[in-house]
């Protein structure tokens, strides 16, 4: 294993963690408030070596990247605890657009 694929993997051990997803807490007016979030990580190294004997060389690369999605809070009161998802309105619009193309679809079809 390369020293940059080690490295790598370790920067990613040290990143991962569950308050990633689960953010601080805020407490307010007798409700906390937990975030979270939906984290992906990917990452890629690679090395070679030339081939050909008339051009001698090798090479290594790597890169890597983060994304963090909102999802939404929990709310914990005294009586109840409930989430509340962020993106709701955006999985109705997507299904109401996938329901238009498809209708589209099947209605050129039956033509």
């Amino acid at each position: 294993m390369t020293d940059l694929f080690k490295s790598t993997i370790e920067r990613m051990q040290t990143t991962a963690a569950v308050k990633f997803v689960f953010g601080d807490a805020v407490s307010a007016q007798g409700k906390t408030i937990i975030p979270v979030a939906r984290i992906a990580y990917g990452f890629g190294s690679g090395s070679g070596r030339s081939k050909r004997e008339s051009e001698p060389g090798e090479g290594e690369g790597g890169g890597g990247g983060v994304v963090a999605t909102p999802l939404g809070v929990f709310e914990v009161t005294e009586t109840e605890t409930r989430f509340i998802p962020l993106n709701e309105h955006r999985k109705v619009v997507a299904a109401a657009v996938l329901g238009l193309c498809l209708g589209l679809v099947w209605s050129r079809r039956s033509r």
